[in-house]
């Protein structure tokens, strides 16, 4: 468990960098998912088959079905948010798409039997709370309820990412990563033969850009991502989740120098004490339970 908890926030961070990376690639936000998805593809399909790993999938066919779920509407996702980003800005795109582990927490109980404690409630919602802050900024530009639609979609394909990753128990590791990875690279290149063809003019200076996003953060931040949640409650998912536009934020500051206002350092303080306080708050109040029973006896 601890190791998986290390692998996830890794994880997270390394999607928290993606805008810092995706700003120096001189694509639309389409091709970008594109070229994130077919490099992180072959990298990963590479490793699997030089890996000798063996193969389970074959095993547990309607696992395989739920994996390959997963990485369609993890693909639906990223092209949904990328043009909720365009169309409304990154603030307001944000905020609607992270409503998707709101969708994931309201769920669990009924899908996965876990308990919803109130502790976990006033996490999240202290969480949401330091989300709202950090990207308190509203943008007026491009079509505002096409844009908020994006998002919406943006936010119910995360939920369902996740709920569709957790009914494939049996496939972890490289090899669930790679099957969910393919199967969003197939969706986002359906998409973009249908849109616009598969010739792409990719600026010199983008590549490298580019091999970076494909390599380290889908690639490896996948692997990590998808092989950690499959052993971590939901709950714990949703709420974590909120550390990548966290990490995203602070550095957007470090390295694009992007100014952070006061409310932006009010929620990033609420965004990981909420966070603590939702993951430890059970473990806590179950310690001093038994505490106080043993001195009752």
């Amino acid at each position: 468990m601890k190791r998986a908890y290390l692998k996830y926030i890794f994880s997270l961070l390394l999607f928290g960098t993606n805008g810092v990376v995706a700003s120096y690639i001189s694509l639309s936000s389409y091709e970008i998912v594109f070229f994130r998805t077919l490099i992180g593809s072959l990298m990963l399909v590479s490793i699997f088959i030089f890996s000798k790993r063996e193969v389970s999938f074959k095993k547990y066919k309607k696992q395989t079905f739920f994996a390959i779920l997963s990485g369609v509407a993890m693909g639906l996702s990223w092209m949904f948010v990328y043009e909720a980003y365009k169309q409304i800005g990154v603030s307001i795109a944000s905020l609607v798409f992270y409503c998707g582990p709101i969708i994931v927490m309201i769920v669990s109980p009924i899908l996965f039997k876990e308990k919803l404690t109130l502790p976990k409630i006033l996490g999240f919602i202290t969480v949401f709370c330091g989300v709202l802050l950090v990207n308190g900024r509203i943008s007026h530009g491009g079509n505002i309820k096409f844009g908020l639609f994006c998002g919406a979609m943006a936010a119910l394909m995360y939920s369902l990412m996740i709920i569709f990753n957790k009914q494939a128990k049996d496939i972890v590791g490289l090899e669930i990563s790679t099957i969910q990875l393919v199967a969003g690279f197939v969706v986002v290149a359906v998409f973009i033969g249908f849109k616009q063809g598969f010739v792409i003019d990719v600026p010199a200076s983008s590549w490298i850009p580019i091999f970076i996003l494909g390599l380290v953060n889908t690639a490896i931040g996948c692997y990590l991502y998808f092989s950690s949640i499959s052993d971590l409650p939901v709950q714990t998912v949703a709420v974590c989740g909120y550390l990548e536009p966290l990490s995203a934020v602070v550095f957007s500051v470090l390295i694009l120098g992007e100014v952070m206002s006061l409310p932006q350092i009010i929620g990033a303080v609420l965004i990981i004490c909420g966070a603590i306080f939702a993951e430890c708050s059970d473990m806590i109040f179950a310690k001093n339970k038994k505490i106080i029973h043993v001195e009752n006896k």
